[in-house]
């Protein structure tokens, strides 16, 4: 499995599998096969695989870890950039079909349901991180503060999840589900991040001691 995670050539049925969904929602179309309402279908299909690529994004880092497969994270940029790409055609289906590229109407939607508030919310939150994800912003912006603009993903992830579940109304089950997963992940990294702060003191208060004592 490592060696397989390093290979260079892994990316390439990966990122075909990625467009998977694409390929399926034009099949429906060409075939008349989107349903009595087109535009929602397509709509609910491209959000819900923003939030799926998303959470396989934020997914990465624990696996990496836990599996100790370090070489996933070559995939993360991509599963990432992937969930971008289905938030804009998201957000298009929105903008063009739906609202017919109605600038002011679609501002007033924005302000008057909090639902699509909260959900352009969640995808203006993700075009700083898509520009940036390449290795030339990391080198321009430093690693930390990097890594610090990029945790925006967790906002707009649970933005993401917020505009599901006040969209469906009733049907609530998936994007509970999404929330679970997305509360477990948030959760793990809390903790992650407070075993190692404690490794730290404890490392710190050692060194101290040791300095004192010599």
């Amino acid at each position: 499995m490592p060696s397989l995670l390093a290979n260079k050539w892994t990316k390439v049925p990966i990122f075909l599998f990625c467009l998977v969904p694409l390929g399926v929602l034009v099949w429906r179309a060409l075939t008349a096969n989107l349903g009595a309402n087109p535009v929602e279908f397509i709509q609910h299909a491209t959000g819900d695989w923003t939030l799926r690529f998303l959470v396989s994004t934020l997914s990465i880092t624990p696996l990496r870890k836990l599996l100790k497969l370090p070489d996933l994270i070559r995939f993360r940029r991509m599963l990432g950039l992937f969930g971008f790409f289905y938030a804009c055609l998201h957000f298009l289906t929105y903008l063009g079909p739906d609202q017919s590229f109605d600038l002011a109407a679609i501002w007033r939607d924005i302000a008057k349901r909090p639902f699509i508030t909260v959900g352009f919310t969640a995808f203006v939150l993700l075009i700083p991180l898509a520009i940036t994800s390449t290795a030339g912003w990391i080198r321009r912006l430093g690693g930390r503060r990097w890594q610090i603009l990029h945790r925006a993903i967790y906002i707009s992830v649970i933005c993401g999840v917020i505009h599901y579940y006040w969209l469906v109304k009733s049907a609530v089950l998936r994007p509970l589900t999404y929330a679970a997963i997305v509360a477990v992940l948030l959760l793990w990294r809390l903790g992650d991040w407070l075993i190692r702060r404690s490794r730290t003191i404890r490392t710190a208060a050692k060194t101290q001691r040791a300095s004192a004592s010599g």
